[in-house]
This record gives C-alpha cells, sequence and structure tokens, in this order.
C-alpha cells in the first residue's frame, strides 16, 4: 500500500513566508504600490507626533504666528495621510485577492491529486476549512506585515521625540515596554497551543454538518435527526468549550497587562512630577509625554501583534502546505508515456489488494479483456468486483501484481491516457450542483447541443427532461438531490456516453432502474457492443446474460468464467444464483 507519510507538518515562519510568497508573483505590483504607500505612511507615522508636539509648545508659549503655521502643516500631513491610507486599503484588497485565488485553485487542484486511500480516511471539513478560511489567513500576512511595520516606524517616531526630550523617561518607557512584552509573549504562546486543537476540533464540525447537509433525506427517512443532532450537540460543545479556554487565555493575560499598563501610567506621572520639580521637564514636554504615552504603548501593542499574526500565519500555512506538498497527505503518482487512444484491451496479473492491509481484498487474481469485449462480473456482495473498478482506473494501487493496458503497465502511463480513455459509471453516481447541461459539460467543454441531446436519448432521459420548465438548464441540487435514483444513474450514464471513452465500467449501474428503463439501457448497451470495451458489474444476472464472458468472482477469486449457458453448465454457485434470481421473479 505504500509508505505512510509522517502526520505532523510544522515548517519555520520563514520557510513558510518563503513558499507563501510565490503566490504573490500575479500581484506583485499591487503590493509594491502597497508597500510604497505603507512607507509614506510610516514618514507621516514619524513627523506628525513631530510637529504636534510643537503645536503644544507653541500653545504653551503664547507663539500663535508660527501655531498657524504648524497647524497648516499637520492639515496637510493628515490629508496626505488619509489618501495613502485609501489607496493603501485599495492595492491591499486587490493584492490579498489575487493571492487567496492563486492558493485556493492550487489547493483544489493538489486535493485533487490526494491518493484515494488517504481520502477514504479524513472528513471533508478538513479540506473545506483549509481551502476557505486557512488560505485567506496566509494571503493576509504580507499585507498585516506592511501594515504593522508602518505604525512601527510611526511608533519608533514618538520613542525618538522623547528621546530627545527626556532621557530619563526615555529609559523608562524601555523598561515598561520590555516587561508587558514578556507577559504578551507568554500570552501568544498559550493561546496558539489552544487554538492549533481548536481548528482540529473545528474542522470535525466542518465535515459532520456537510454530512447533514448532503444526507438530510436519509436522516429524515431513516428518523436518525435526534441522534444527528446528539452527535452535533457533542461536537459543537467540544469546540465551544475549547473558544472558551481560548478567551480565557486572552482575558487572563489581557487583565495582566491592563493592569500593568495602569500601573505604569500612575508611576509616569510621579516620576514627571519629580522631574517638573528637579526642573528636568517642562510643563509643556510633560503634557506632550502624557499625551504620547499611548503611542509608546502602541508600540508594544505593535510587536506582539506581529508576533500573532506570524503565529497565526505559520499555523494556518502549515496546514495549508500540508495539503500542497503532500507532506501528509500523499499524492497519486503516474507515469509518464501517454497514449491518446487506447485499444481497448487489458490485464490483471497476479494482483492482490487490500484496502488496510489486514483484510484482503483480491487475491492474486489474473484475466485477460480484448478490445471490444463485452465482460460481466457477478457474485456476492464484497467480493471485490467495484475493488477492480477502481484499480483499473488507477484509485488505489496494487499490494503486488500487475495491470496493463495496452499491454503497458499502468503504473508507466500518465493520468490522461488512463482516466480519459476509460469511464466509471457507479451504483449511486454522485451529481453535482449544477444545471444538467453543466453535469454533462463537465466531462467535455466543446459539447454540441445536439451530442449532448443524443447522449441523454440513448441514456433514456431525454422525454424526462424535455418535461422540465427549465429543461437542460435545471438545477439539480446538491448531489442530484432534485432527482430520483434512476434518474440520476440515467444523468451519469448520459455523462458517460458523451465523454465517449474506449472502455466503459457499468458498475450496478441499472440497479435504481425500474424495469422498462433497465430495458433501454440495455439496448442501448447492446448497441455499443463490439465498439467499446463494455465491463459490467451486476447482481442481476438477466442484465449480463448477453455478455461475451461473464467471470464469476468469489472471495477475491477468479473461480469460473464463461458464457451464461456455460456457467449453467458447469459453475454450481453460478446456476443458484440464477436460479435464485429467477424464483424472485416468480414470486413477484
Amino acid at each position: 500500500m505504500g509508505e505512510e507519510k509522517k502526520t505532523t507538518y510544522d515548517n519555520g515562519i520563514l520557510l513558510n513566508l518563503k513558499k507563501s510568497f510565490k503566490y504573490a508573483k500575479g500581484a506583485r505590483l499591487m503590493l509594491f504600490l502597497y508597500i510604497i504607500f505603507g512607507a509614506l505612511l510610516a514618514f507621516i507615522g514619524v513627523i506628525a507626533p513631530l510637529l504636534s508636539a510643537k503645536e503644544l509648545i507653541y500653545v504653551t508659549d503664547g507663539t500663535f504666528k508660527k501655531l498657524v503655521i504648524i497647524a497648516l502643516c499637520v492639515f496637510a500631513v493628515e490629508i496626505s495621510r488619509n489618501i495613502c491610507r485609501a489607496l493603501s486599503r485599495i492595492t491591499s484588497r486587490l493584492f490579498a485577492r489575487e493571492v487567496m485565488k492563486h492558493i485556493q485553485i492550487d489547493m483544489a487542484g493538489e486535493i485533487l491529486k490526494i491518493k484515494t486511500a488517504d481520502l477514504d480516511k479524513k472528513s471533508s471539513g478538513v479540506f473545506i476549512s483549509r481551502l476557505n478560511t486557512d488560505s485567506g489567513k496566509i494571503s493576509d500576512i504580507f499585507l498585516k506585515l506592511n501594515y504593522d511595520i508602518t505604525d512601527l516606524i510611526s511608533s519608533i517616531g514618538v520613542l525618538v521625540a522623547i528621546f530627545f526630550i527626556n532621557k530619563i523617561v526615555f529609559c523608562y518607557f524601555l523598561v515598561v515596554v520590555f516587561i508587558i512584552f514578556l507577559v504578551k509573549r507568554k500570552r501568544i504562546i498559550t493561546y496558539f497551543i489552544r487554538d492549533k486543537k481548536f481548528r482540529e476540533l473545528r474542522e470535525k464540525v466542518t465535515g459532520l454538518t456537510g454530512e447533514l447537509v448532503r444526507g438530510v433525506r436519509d436522516v429524515k427517512v431513516l428518523y436518525a435527526g435526534k441522534s444527528f443532532m446528539k452527535e452535533i450537540d457533542e461536537r459543537i460543545t467540544e469546540v465551544n468549550q475549547e473558544r472558551y479556554k481560548m478567551d480565557m487565555v486572552s482575558i487572563k493575560y489581557d487583565l495582566v497587562s491592563g493592569s500593568l499598563q495602569d500601573l505604569f501610567d500612575l508611576l509616569l506621572i510621579l516620576l514627571c512630577i519629580y522631574l517638573f520639580k528637579q526642573d528636568g521637564l517642562s510643563i509643556a514636554n510633560f503634557v506632550i509625554i502624557y499625551m504620547y504615552r499611548n503611542r509608546v504603548m502602541n508600540f508594544l501593542t505593535i510587536v506582539t501583534d506581529v508576533m500573532e499574526s506570524l503565529k497565526d500565519f505559520n499555523l494556518s500555512a502549515n496546514r495549508v502546505f500540508e495539503i500542497l506538498d503532500g507532506a501528509v497527505y500523499r499524492k497519486e503518482t503516474f507515469g509518464t508515456r501517454h497514449i491518446d487512444k487506447i485499444k481497448g484491451d487489458f490485464e490483471f496479473k497476479d494482483v492482490s489488494f487490500s484496502y488496510d492491509d489486514k483484510q484482503q481484498v483480491l487475491d492474486n487474481i489474473s484475466f485477460k479483456i480484448k478490445p471490444n469485449e463485452t465482460v460481466a462480473f457477478v457474485g456476492k456482495s464484497g467480493v471485490g468486483k467495484s475493488t477492480i473498478f477502481s484499480l483499473l482506473a488507477k484509485m488505489y494501487d496494487v499490494d503486488s501484481g500487475h495491470i496493463y493496458i495496452d499491454d503497458i503497465d499502468i503504473n508507466e502511463l500518465d493520468e490522461e491516457s488512463i482516466r480519459n480513455n476509460l469511464t466509471i459509471i457507479t451504483q449511486a453516481p454522485y451529481i453535482f450542483n449544477m444545471s444538467i447541461k453543466d453535469n454533462l459539460r463537465i466531462v467535455t467543454d466543446h459539447l454540441t447541443n445536439k451530442e449532448m441531446k443524443e447522449a441523454c436519448k440513448m441514456a433514456k432521459l431525454d422525454k424526462f427532461i424535455e418535461s422540465l420548465p427549465d429543461k437542460y438548464d435545471t438545477i439539480v441540487g446538491e448531489g442530484g438531490l432534485t432527482l430520483s435514483g434512476g434518474q440520476k444513474q440515467r444523468l451519469a450514464i448520459a455523462r458517460a456516453f458523451v465523454q465517449k471513452t474506449k472502455i466503459i465500467l457499468f458498475d450496478e449501474a441499472t440497479s435504481a432502474l425500474d424495469n422498462e428503463t433497465q430495458k433501454g439501457i440495455q439496448d442501448a448497451i447492446n448497441n455499443m457492443k463490439n465498439k467499446y470495451t463494455i465491463l459490467i458489474i451486476a447482481h442481476r444476472l438477466s442484465t449480463v446474460i448477453n455478455a461475451d464472458r461473464i467471470l464469476f468472482v468469489n472471495d477475491g477469486k477468479i473461480v469460473a468464467e464463461g458464457t451464461h449457458r456455460q456457467l449453467l453448465r458447469k459453475s454450481k454457485e453460478y446456476k443458484e444464483l440464477y436460479d435464485l434470481e429467477l424464483k424472485k421473479k416468480e414470486d413477484n
């Protein structure tokens, strides 16, 4: 089954920043403009407090002429700040939009490449949460850093001004900043330990609620609402408890740091009074220092905000790159050989396979299929019939043995050569929340209306579609909610006819159809004989009696093969299944 990947992923912040920046390449002009406006804001942030300090000095000195000039300068600076801030916001939004788009597109593509075995083990919530939420946190980090650096420079400007006003007060502020920084740093570390667990729990809730929405009909029919709601209640309660613990971390540390800041404000007043009495500080400078004390504290807030943003970014980046890098979720691997059109023959040679490395599903199975041959696989449920189809489509890798298409090992073929040359129509096909037309065009974007209608006619779906008010533009709902089981299967069959692949695999594809529609589909399949390689899995043997060959599968092995008539003579188990089916028909 292949070597398991590690289950934890923890890149450093610098490495994640470097890897994330490649997604900014399409929007670097916006980032450059954003940085320019940020630099202008930083410059304004440095000179604005110095000009404001001059205003206070001229007010206290009574030099009103100079005060008017400075006031006009402050006005011009503030107008410039407003314009730069507006332009900065515009460029930042454009930049974030482009980066997030590229990350999400890349993630969606990489999710498609994840091994089916790994997808089987995870809830959809794992991928939905990372695609929608964590990708946004990555796109925001560059803007956040630039914004914080701009504010940081402004706060440094205030500190520089205080340094020139009074060096003792400046040193006092440095001590205060260091003490509160230690408290806030401890809060950040504790908070993000909780946040990591919170996101994992939230993923489970997202997955469960997604299943509730997708399976709402079955939940109602099974009267499973109470038990489902109990499960949702437990998971949401668990998430909210973790959210509460995170909030309590913030509340506790904010209480400590806020109380310290209040204490330091009091000590600042006492220090300034002492300096004033010692003729070390004027009233004007006293007022300036006191007015700008919060701007100094803002320096600390920005530093801790940067640390928090980087921690938040790194947590999201690790979760995203688990998918993008294939560090935790293994990616499918294909060869490099390409075939545009295959002949349609393939072979299983000594193939063994198990889903969990424990219970073997296929046991050293071997068979050959000729081009344009119609072959049926029959047998009881769970004997490995559907697994054969999944392996042929390389949805899973074999444990041992080889699978050949046109005498080429499928491990040597690229993805297009395999999956663009075969179609699987399953018992429960997934129908997308699109129109009927778009559900058909999703497999081929150059589909003509004539081809679409011919495919639906072959699948015995055309009359139903024409009876709908919006006809082919009808939206069918998530998973095809507005369609019956038979209608979904017929739409999936029409989708296969549209794709026109050389190999078509019917995996119980007519099980949900009424007898009349099933006969129509059977006629369509018969019309395809000798033109396509057709493989059919069926429990109802009446649907496969006209196959060129029937392979009887039991316990992961082919125990008998031949035509319908030949198997009736030489396979006791096959005859028992057929007689049982005839009896059921007579009873009905």
